[in-house]
């Protein structure tokens, strides 16, 4: 069988995968880009400075319903306006939003990028820091929900990847 034979007939090699220097490429620009939920919640948990601020890009009422342990709120809409006056312009910065199926914390990222900021955003927002059993605070107080076993393992400290 030839590659050419194997990509037309199958739907996954339809297209065939990048070469291996091109892959390695796409791939560490993407974790420059990217942060993990658990990778996010560790540093936090580590002793010292992690070395970066959460921002949480969402509404007052959805802080209010729930947001990351000692992020800072900064709406997306109202970055322009205050993000001088609540991030230090060296400190490197992770935004959320609320998930997965939602683009706020990319189109905050691109707001502080433009503001000359360094910055990342946290694969799976504010959903997967809940889904992954990480405390988490509201209005009222701090809560925390079971590990989702379909996000995360239960009972251990991180995926292993």
């Amino acid at each position: 069988m030839t590659s050419q034979t194997l990509t037309t007939g199958n739907p996954v090699l339809r297209v065939p995968p990048a070469s291996p220097a091109a892959a390695a490429s796409y791939f560490r620009a993407s974790l420059a880009f990217h942060a993990d939920v658990s990778d996010v919640a560790a540093a936090l948990g580590a002793d010292g400075d992690p070395g970066f601020v959460v921002v949480d890009s969402r509404s007052t009422a959805s802080w209010d319903q729930g947001h990351v342990p000692g992020a800072v709120h900064l709406p997306t809409a109202l970055t322009g306006e205050q993000a001088a006056g609540l991030l230090d312009p060296a400190v490197p910065v992770v935004t959320y939003c609320w998930g997965p199926g939602c683009d706020g914390g990319a189109r905050s990222a691109l707001a502080l990028a433009e503001l000359g900021y360094q910055v990342k955003e946290m694969l799976g927002g504010f959903e997967y820091w809940v889904r992954e059993g990480f405390a988490y605070e509201t209005w009222e107080g701090s809560e925390r929900r079971p590990v989702d076993a379909l996000t995360a393992p239960v009972g251990a400290d991180d995926c292993g990847c």
